[in-house]
């Protein structure tokens, strides 16, 4: 068991790649852009600086301030429960390894801002026409690729496992 968990443990050097791309990538765009200015990157994508005080899609934005340390008290509680996890998944789990590694990363990425400066750093805008998705970072990458691959795993990967456990 103790070799299993050495073993899991070298997923966190993905969670920390993604620790260390979302954050030097919004100390970038932080430092060099203006809240709310936008450089056109293609004609649907734009890196525009925005401040988020709120969770996904900026619910509660303007609750007052205590929704920073609720979300970041869930955050941390979520993130701690996903590195136990992590530590306990079977060698042949990889899949599941790679979106855990993956939501852990970004969870923390997110936290750290919300801890740190009272909001998370946004730049990524995605619109087309008069459509614009909510600006978001890469730890939010982290966090919808690690959520489309659980879901993945759920419906059709936890299933092969355990016939492959009763076989």
């Amino acid at each position: 068991m103790q070799s299993l968990q050495f073993q899991n443990l070298k997923w966190l050097a993905l969670t920390l790649i993604i620790i260390i791309a979302d954050q030097v990538s919004k100390l970038y765009f932080n430092q060099h852009l203006q809240l709310g200015q936008s450089i056109e990157l293609l004609p649907f994508l734009n890196w525009t600086l925005a401040y988020n005080y709120g969770a996904a899609f900026s619910f509660l934005h303007d609750a007052g301030g205590w929704q920073r340390w609720f979300f970041a008290g869930i955050a941390l509680v979520v993130s701690t429960g996903l590195l136990i996890w992590l530590v306990k998944l079977k060698s042949n789990e990889r899949f599941l390894a790679l979106a855990i590694s993956l939501l852990l990363g970004g969870a923390i990425g997110n936290v750290y801002d919300r801890v740190s400066y009272g909001y998370v750093i946004d730049f990524i805008h995605v619109f087309y026409q008069t459509w614009h998705f909510p600006i978001f970072n890469v730890a939010d990458c982290a966090i919808t690729i690690a959520a489309i691959m659980l879901i993945i795993d759920s419906l059709f990967l936890e299933k092969k496992r355990q016939v492959t456990a009763n076989d």
